[in-house]
């Protein structure tokens, strides 16, 4: 459980208040499941053996690697030979879009295509291939933040290596038409990558209905440990890997496995397939309060993102006339952790690529908060917020 350290302090009447401690940020990472640490912890003392090892002690771990596998292939719908286990999201992205770029024939100016809402480990990766020899091509979205798969059609050609569209963004919850890009895809013998990392075990996922080649998860956005991450590789796909060496993962990602991590992972995935109806309901009942709160409390609020087809989790508001920055240090003071934006962007000075590409103006994105709901929150952190944020919205205004 998320420790809260609750006592009093005085309000802005001198009156005494109760101060808690409110983690709203868990789009840029979750606690560990009690389940996942528990299971990890053999891993990381007694069961140490290399799963790569011929004798019992290598082939005990080994079992709960694969055991592993099918709980993280379950959860997606896939054939557990079609999971492909890395270090994180931003591997498990790389290595789908290097991969099938460096697969293709040298010689022939191979086109990979984005979204302009991608995560910076798309983006980047694409920009990097762009500077290799190869073609980038970047797709607009639509003022709610989605792409059009009629758009993203229009510019492919049979040139194109593979297309990545996220299933779901990470700042505003936007759900993107993931099939009817995938479809476009196909019709012209490209790849169809789609950055999974937010959106799995918070709605349901099904590749096969999906149709994706590829699909990228991250461990530590689904209450597992940081650091681990798998690829969805469909069956008869060929990629390049990215990490040559051994022949671990198939010969897809070399390097001894992160047993401890993987298995981690699995049981991660495994709760989240258990309570995925039962969690998204929870979840979008308490940002539906939240969103409803900020709406009615403070005046001249926008809502960033589609309103409907989003994450249970995910609220993006502009609170318009402040700055972003004030508004989380002020939070932070209160208690209260949130964001302004991708976790991954957090150093950067410039506003926000996501809402830039849907057209929100600069001035309103300065005042914009990502806030993201997870398994452990309580109608008490929401309301905490809702209490302390008009105050701290009227301060930073007048600042």
């Amino acid at each position: 459980m998320i420790s809260r350290a609750v006592g009093k302090e005085k309000g802005m009447g001198g009156e005494p208040q109760e101060f808690r401690r409110v983690y709203l940020d868990n789009n840029a990472t979750t606690q560990l499941r009690p389940e996942v640490v528990e299971a990890m912890l053999p891993y990381l003392c007694d069961q140490y053996g290399n799963p790569s090892s011929a004798h019992w002690f290598g082939r005990s771990v080994r079992a709960r690697i694969e055991e592993a596998r099918e709980k993280a292939a379950a959860l997606i719908g896939a054939q557990p030979e079609e999971v492909y286990f890395c270090g994180g999201g931003s591997e498990s992205d790389n290595t789908a879009l290097k991969g099938a770029a460096f697969a293709k024939p040298r010689g022939a100016s191979w086109r990979v295509v984005t979204s302009a809402i991608e995560h910076p480990a798309v983006l980047a990766t694409a920009g990097y291939l762009a500077q290799n020899g190869y073609c980038q091509t970047v797709v607009g979205v639509d003022r709610y933040g989605v792409a059009d798969p009629a758009v993203v059609a229009a510019v492919l050609d049979d040139t194109t290596a593979v297309v990545s569209v996220m299933h779901a963004n990470n700042e505003t919850g936007s759900i993107q038409p993931v099939r009817r890009i995938a479809e476009a895809a196909r019709a012209r013998g490209a790849l169809m990558h789609s950055d999974a990392a937010q959106s799995a075990g918070k709605i349901p996922i099904d590749v096969n209905e999906l149709g994706v080649d590829m699909l990228s998860m991250s461990a530590h956005k689904l209450y597992a440990p940081k650091g681990m991450g798998l690829l969805y590789i469909r069956k008869g796909v060929k990629i390049h890997p990215l990490i040559t060496g051994g022949h671990h993962e198939r010969g897809i990602r070399a390097g001894t496995e992160n047993v401890a991590g993987i298995v981690g992972l699995g049981v991660a995935c495994e709760l989240a397939r258990q309570g995925l109806a039962e969690d998204a309901k929870k979840i979008a009942a308490l940002r539906d309060r939240l969103q409803a709160g900020i709406m009615e409390k403070i005046p001249s609020v926008r809502l960033n993102g589609h309103p409907e087809h989003r994450l249970p989790g995910t609220l993006n508001v502009s609170i318009e006339g402040a700055e972003g920055e004030t508004l989380l240090i002020q939070c932070d003071m209160q208690g209260i952790a949130l964001s302004t934006g991708s976790a991954c962007a957090s150093g950067s000075a410039e506003p926000s690529h996501v809402l830039v590409a849907m057209g929100i103006p600069r001035n309103v994105i300065q005042g914009s908060l990502r806030i993201s709901v997870g398994v452990y929150n309580t109608v008490q952190d929401i309301d905490y917020l809702l209490e302390r944020l008009p105050r701290i919205a009227e301060a930073a205004r007048a600042s």
